[in-house]
């Protein structure tokens, strides 16, 4: 039996694939925290494992951390059927995007199975041929064609359809902030579409609407009844950027907490705000 190589040459050989496993996981999963936890136990197993058999380390830790993920996926959507109002993922702030998985794709993506989940983004958004997506999630290659088929006609509306430059979407995110905070509702309202929705996730920590808020009337009352606790209160830009594949913003609210809001962009409006207000999803940001 041939010995593992030294756990130094684990790390060493480890470390490069770290950020590609951290977008696997953390696409499947929409936890920063679990994707965390996957990508240790991987670590683990590949500290263990005999390395000189392994021919492509990428492809060997992919699988692994796939294969965690589907275990994972079991608890978490448990954990999401009880959740207290709506549930968004983690919000990740990301300065270079290298797949199109935008918020709302995420969310579309919860409605998937964990099989067809892994199936689409390993053969759809990470580029890899059905072959190995087979050898990923131990199906035959037809039936992986067959559950990245189903998936696709699930999320086909939640894929990118209107592109945003970096710099144009940061500055609608700081109009958007200022125009919320300061009380200027004619500024707020000429950027909203009119089906405009707001998801705000509190997970029951902090105050949150428990649906969605929809339409352009009833998220201008809703703005305007938070005028005066900013005003009061203060609310501070940290930082505005892209947070999962869109515009948005980090703010500091009046409760000394943070949160982010997200702005889903088409034609130049406002269609969709998600709002993430549960501090346990926020700790990676502070």
């Amino acid at each position: 039996m041939t010995r593992a190589r030294p756990s130094d040459d684990a790390a060493g050989s480890f470390s490069p694939q770290r950020a590609m496993l951290m977008r696997v996981a953390y696409r499947m999963l929409g936890s920063v925290a679990d994707a965390e936890d996957v990508v240790q136990e991987a670590f683990i197993r590949w500290h263990a494992a005999d390395r000189s058999a392994v021919r492509e380390p990428s492809a060997f830790l992919r699988r692994t951390v796939t294969r965690l993920c589907l275990d994972q996926l079991k608890s978490a959507r448990h954990r999401r059927e009880t959740y207290i109002g709506p549930w968004l993922p983690e919000p990740v702030m990301e300065e270079d995007i290298q797949e199109d998985v935008t918020l709302p794709l995420m969310l579309a993506l919860e409605r998937l199975s964990p099989l067809e989940r892994a199936a689409f983004l390993l053969h759809d958004v990470f580029g890899l041929d059905f072959d190995e997506v087979a050898q990923t999630i131990q199906r035959d290659e037809a039936a992986c064609r067959q559950l990245a088929v189903r998936a696709r006609a699930h999320v086909r509306e939640a894929r990118p359809r209107f592109e945003i430059d970096r710099q144009t979407g940061k500055e609608i995110a700081e109009a958007f902030f200022a125009a919320s905070r300061s009380g200027d509702m004619t500024a707020l309202g000429a950027m909203l579409a009119a089906g405009v929705s707001v998801h705000s996730d509190g997970g029951g920590k902090r105050p949150a609407a428990l649906e969605p808020i929809i339409g352009i009337d009833a998220v201008m009352k809703v703005h305007e009844s938070l005028v005066a606790v900013f005003k009061e209160g203060g609310s501070t830009l940290v930082r505005a950027g892209l947070i999962n594949g869109l515009p948005g913003f980090i703010s500091m609210e009046a409760d000394g907490q943070i949160q982010t809001t997200t702005l889903d962009i088409e034609d130049g409006r406002v269609t969709a705000i998600y709002i993430v207000r549960n501090p346990e999803k926020l700790r990676h940001l502070n």
